[in-house]
């Protein structure tokens, strides 16, 4: 069963777990856990179906190929070194699931996908053993696998085909696999995604989708984890401002890439959004991605974007940086103000959220006794926890006494009351100079 989270507006939560309030204030074994997770629904042309796999920056790296079908240096790997710009770890999902596993007499693709029509199959007899045969497994010219063996049971899977045991071998030059196809990107395929990837914690999802179809789904997804379930992620949309939501990052440059979607840059501002620490920003932070990206704005357009809550990318000399670090919100109330507009906040707060949460569902949660100790030794963790925020300067001016845990409506609930006044990267310099 899953635990209970999210906000809350009476003490009546029937499920046990961690229910957070962030709100602003008024106008007039506590460890900070990493950063650097990401998740995306892919269009790909190869890999696991139907499920979510892991990949690290590392494999990326080593095992592009086994992972993707294609080499780390290919065009079609673009956009995902993007993302492992600034990424540690990556769920992805592989939105084309469900297409078909080319084939040959001999061997059938691992996985589904157009990719497993450049697979190609060599069989040579074995040079010092007429009754044996050598048997390749060549992909865009290069031997990915290669086995002797006397006859087809004995040949074992790699890392692209699985054998066809029954088969008989027969010398031939080059048998390709074909009729390998990509499954049907629609809405079926995000939601199979959504419901996937609803148990995993991550720090931001993005979609390079254009429709608004697709980007509401996704937007009502991350409003139900965030306010509902008490996940606290950020998702990152393309042109997406009309959610005015503090959860949901809106880019508003396109990419000018041919065969690349105008969505791409989705790619680059997750990983950044992802991998940025709790106590920096991403204002001012350099483009060193590989897409062409549209920055003919004037200053007129950028005033614009800011108010609009659009994450934008401008042209700074020869560079292209990040204008401000912002997300979606418009819209400010008395409990969430301007504050929240800055993802540095929601950084903050979401690392607080998400690490007191674990903390009391692992440590606390059906095990300590709800009593004057046991609720100091709460606000013990928790105190700690924020001092940790104040000495890495994501929060500022705190002290032990901002934070209260009291007992609840019942003897088994836990009311804690928690100030914290987060720091921000500088971003405006006001500056009068006298001249005598």
């Amino acid at each position: 069963m899953a635990l209970g989270g999210g906000t809350f507006v009476v003490q009546n939560k029937k499920l046990p777990g961690a229910y957070i309030n962030f709100v602003s204030a008024a106008s007039a074994s506590a460890t900070l856990s990493e950063r650097g997770i990401a998740t995306m629904p892919l269009e790909l042309d190869w890999g696991v179906d139907g499920e979510i796999f892991e990949v690290t920056n590392g494999d990326f790296q080593k095992n592009t190929l086994k992972i993707f079908g294609y080499g780390y240096t290919h065009e079609k790997m673009k956009g995902l070194r993007d993302l492992f710009q600034n990424t540690k770890t990556l769920y992805a999902y592989k939105l084309t699931s469900g297409g078909t596993k080319a084939s040959n007499t001999f061997a059938e693709a691992l996985y589904s996908g157009v990719r497993g029509n450049d697979v190609k199959i060599v069989i040579q007899k074995n040079a010092d053993n007429e009754k044996m045969f050598d048997v390749k497994t060549v992909l865009d010219g290069d031997i990915v696998d290669e086995q002797t063996v006397e006859k087809a049971a004995e040949l074992v899977a790699n890392d692209f085909v699985k054998f066809k045991t029954s088969a008989t071998l027969a010398v031939t030059a080059a048998t390709p696999l074909a009729g390998g196809t990509n499954g049907t990107v629609n809405g079926t395929a995000y939601q199979k995604y959504l419901d996937k990837i609803e148990s995993y914690t991550y720090n931001t999802m993005g979609v390079v989708v254009t429709d608004d179809t697709t980007r509401g789904l996704f937007n009502s997804f991350v409003k139900r984890l965030r306010d509902e379930m008490g996940i606290k992620f950020q998702l990152v949309l393309y042109q997406y401002a009309s959610a005015d939501y503090y959860g949901t990052i809106s880019v508003k440059n396109k990419v000018l890439d041919d065969g690349w979607s105008e969505a791409a840059l989705v790619y680059w501002v997750t990983g950044v959004s992802a991998g940025c620490e709790v106590n920096k920003s991403n204002q001012n932070k350099k483009y060193n991605g590989e897409f062409t990206v549209d920055t003919d704005y004037t200053q007129t357009d950028l005033q614009k974007a800011i108010d609009a809550g659009e994450f934008m990318l401008h042209k700074v000399g020869s560079d292209v940086r990040v204008l401000e670090d912002i997300n979606t919100m418009v819209t400010t109330s008395d409990t969430q103000g301007d504050v929240f507009k800055d993802n540095q906040t929601v950084r903050v707060i979401d690392q607080i959220a998400n690490d007191i949460a674990v903390l009391f569902n692992t440590k606390y949660l059906g095990v300590v006794p709800n009593d004057a100790a046991g609720r100091t030794s709460l606000w013990s963790d928790i105190v700690q926890h924020h001092e940790q925020l104040e000495e890495i300067r994501a929060i500022e001016d705190f002290a032990d006494s901002d934070v209260v845990v009291e007992q609840g409506n019942t003897k088994k609930s836990v009311v804690v009351t928690d100030a914290v006044t987060v720091v921000n990267a500088m971003s405006k310099l006001y500056m009068t100079v006298t001249v005598a």
